[in-house]
C-alpha cells in the first residue's frame, strides 16, 4: 500500500511533519513497515483542508489530531480486505 503525504508549504504549515511521524509510529506499531511504503510528496493541489494524505491514490484531508483515526479506519480498515 501506498501513502504519501504533502509536504508543500500549505500542508506543512497545517502539521505535515507531525502527521508523518504520527503514521511512521503507528505503521512501526502494528509491524505494518514491509506493507506500507510512506511517502512524501510536494504540493498535491488541494490546498484547501488539512494535510492532503493519498492512499493508494484517493485523497483524504487529514489534521495532525485525528490522523491516528484516519489510520485505523483508512489504512488498517483497507488492509483487513
Amino acid at each position: 500500500m501506498e501513502v504519501i503525504v504533502c509536504i508543500g508549504s500549505s500542508c506543512h504549515l497545517r502539521g505535515s511533519r507531525d502527521v508523518i511521524q504520527i503514521l511512521e509510529r503507528v505503521i512501526a506499531l502494528n509491524g505494518l513497515r514491509d506493507q506500507i511504503e510512506l511517502k512524501g510528496s510536494f504540493c498535491m493541489g488541494e490546498c484547501k483542508g488539512g494535510v492532503c494524505v493519498s492512499v493508494d491514490g484517493k485523497r483524504f484531508s487529514v489534521t495532525p489530531s485525528e490522523t491516528e483515526e484516519f489510520f485505523n479506519r483508512e489504512i488498517l480498515g483497507r488492509m483487513s480486505i
